[in-house]
């Protein structure tokens, strides 16, 4: 069981950046599928950007792609989103979630991922 450990949230600014952080607490890290939902309330959960830990290949979701970059210390264990351009509507919690598997179709298939973080809520004001 991988237990994931997300920070980094808070409230900013319409046009403003924020970077999340995902400690993973796992021997087996290194052969995860690793990605970034939100979720707002009154609204689905949705898949914001992936990475496949074994080789470093990242995918992104629709609702944030040009504005977020995903990326990881191995050395860490950590996976990062890092969120630029950042709207009003993009305020959600957002959650850390690790699956043992190669990260396709991730973006539909959120019951693939066996563990899931607390969340850390990102407001954005305007």
């Amino acid at each position: 069981q991988v237990q994931l450990l997300e920070s980094g949230g808070g409230s900013v600014q319409a046009g403003g950046s924020l970077r999340l952080s995902c400690k993973a607490s796992a021997y087996t890290y290194g052969r995860n599928c690793v990605a970034w939902f939100r979720q707002a309330p009154g609204k689905e959960r949705e898949g914001v950007a992936s990475i496949y830990t074994g080789t470093g290949l990242t995918s992104y979701g629709d609702s944030m792609k040009g504005r977020v970059t995903i990326s990881q210390d191995t050395a860490k264990n950590t996976v990062y989103l890092q969120m630029d351009s950042l709207k009003p509507e993009d305020t959600a919690m957002y959650y850390c979630a690790a699956g043992d598997f190669s990260c396709g179709g991730w973006h539909d298939a959120p019951q693939r991922f066996n563990d899931w973080g607390q969340g850390t809520q990102v407001a954005v004001s305007s």
